[in-house]
């Protein structure tokens, strides 16, 4: 039997208010209705007077945040790109050495994007959820309302200016505007929820040609408004009379033909399908290799009407875990709550931490994260069930465990593996 957490179910946190209020930020609908009508389906325009934000998105990252980042926080690639008429600007162009301690070769050079910037270049920060800390709460928190890993970019252009052509994303997007205002035009796909192995300069015809077409949405985004894009929907935006910075929060979701991977990897276990072709088959011949594709797919069939769920459930599991990251956690504070554990400390679960409970049959219990596995004592399943589903939080109330002291120790190791954190506002 696998125990899980109920909260979230299958080691998937509870959706925090916070989540649900970081959804509310995006989207000017019901999440019902978003879901029903929006998600991977057609684009939805939120305009800022509907949504819950006073002062737009500026406190997600500003245009004096971004001048932060570009130079006064030793920024080097992949975390900026700089495109110009269309084309990615060599790296080359704008990064250099990191001047004394600091023996690197690609650290951004603030002078060469102020060059490029000034003559009309985008630059698009990448990767903010693991480098501005607004960005990694607001990515792990809508993470969460969404139940999938996501990557946040921000994109600031010069006034009058583009930075690429039509195009299409291979995964759902999120654009927040932040300041100033762009011009998007929207068009339909011509390749319906495309995968990331199928990206737009493949059909860049079939864009182009569509992209001269009338626009299924032609809207000027203002400061505040949000703008949903499902994958493979034709987009290009240009920023008005002033710069534009705004945000695109990407969704990296998985898709059903995720699914179709890991049951053919699955299937390496049927012999018939590890079978070798015939001696001598001549594979390029359509008559010799029909009665070997007849049998490989009546193999297939039969295999997949045996397939176990919970064997794909684990594999999906190991893509998807690690691609969210839980709340960072404060190292040299974590490591200086160790040595002033005792009963009456508080814990909490590591914020967005997924995980799942396996009792081995052995006398342990394994408990399987997104980047590890620990193995403890079966009797400290109910005390682990207990903290990490946020039922208990003070260290001498933690079920199941005898002594005190092996409460304690328990309490020492989940802190020490990132599992558990010291609970906030916690008096001692």
């Amino acid at each position: 039997m696998t125990i899980t957490d109920p909260p979230g179910g299958h080691g998937r946190p509870a959706v925090p208010s916070s989540a649900a209020r970081a959804l509310a930020r995006c989207v000017a609908v019901e999440p019902g209705k978003f879901a029903a009508a929006h998600w991977g389906r057609a684009p939805l325009l939120s305009r800022a007077a509907e949504l819950p934000n006073a002062g737009g998105f500026t406190d997600l990252l500003s245009p004096a945040d971004a001048d932060e980042l570009l130079s006064r926080r030793g920024l080097r690639t992949p975390f900026l790109r700089i495109a110009k008429d269309g084309q990615l600007v060599p790296a080359a162009r704008w990064t250099g050495g990191g001047g004394a301690g600091a023996e690197i070769g690609d650290q951004v050079l603030d002078e060469r994007v102020l060059e490029l910037y000034a003559s009309g270049a985008t630059l698009v920060l990448q990767g903010l959820h693991r480098t501005w800390p607004a960005l990694v709460d607001f990515a792990r928190e809508l993470g969460a309302a969404l139940a999938q890993p996501l990557q946040v970019n921000a994109y600031l252009t010069p006034a009058g200016n583009q930075g690429f052509a039509t195009h299409y994303d291979t995964h759902d997007v999120f654009v927040l505007q932040v300041d100033g205002r762009k011009h998007w035009r929207i068009h339909p796909p011509v390749l319906a929820d495309p995968l990331e192995r199928q990206p737009w300069g493949g059909r860049a015809d079939e864009v182009s040609a569509t992209a001269q077409g009338p626009a299924a949405l032609d809207v000027v985004l203002e400061p505040g408004d949000a703008l949903y894009l499902p994958r493979g929907w034709l987009h290009t935006a240009q920023a008005q009379e002033s710069s534009s910075l705004h945000l695109t929060v990407g969704i990296r979701a998985l898709t059903r033909y995720a699914i179709a991977e890991e049951l053919l990897a699955l299937a390496a276990a049927d012999a018939r399908l590890r079978a070798g072709l015939p001696f001598g088959i001549d594979v390029a011949d359509p008559d010799a290799i029909e009665p070997e594709l007849t049998e490989t797919v009546e193999a297939l069939r039969d295999w997949l009407l045996r397939a176990d769920p919970a064997a794909v459930a684990d594999r999906l599991r190991a893509r998807a875990w690690p691609a969210a990251r839980p709340a960072p956690i404060r190292p040299l504070a974590q490591a200086a709550a160790l040595a002033c554990v005792d009963a009456d400390t508080r814990l909490a679960p590591r914020p967005g931490l997924r995980w799942r409970l396996d009792p081995t049959g052995d006398g342990k219990v394994t408990l399987r994260l997104f980047d590890r596995v620990l193995t403890l004592p079966a009797g400290c399943e109910p005390a682990l069930r207990a903290l990490l589903t946020g039922a208990v939080t003070r260290v001498g109330d933690l079920p199941g465990l005898d002594a005190a002291a092996d409460r304690v120790v328990l309490a020492r190791r989940l802190l020490r593996e990132a599992v558990a954190v010291p609970a906030e506002g916690q008096s001692r």
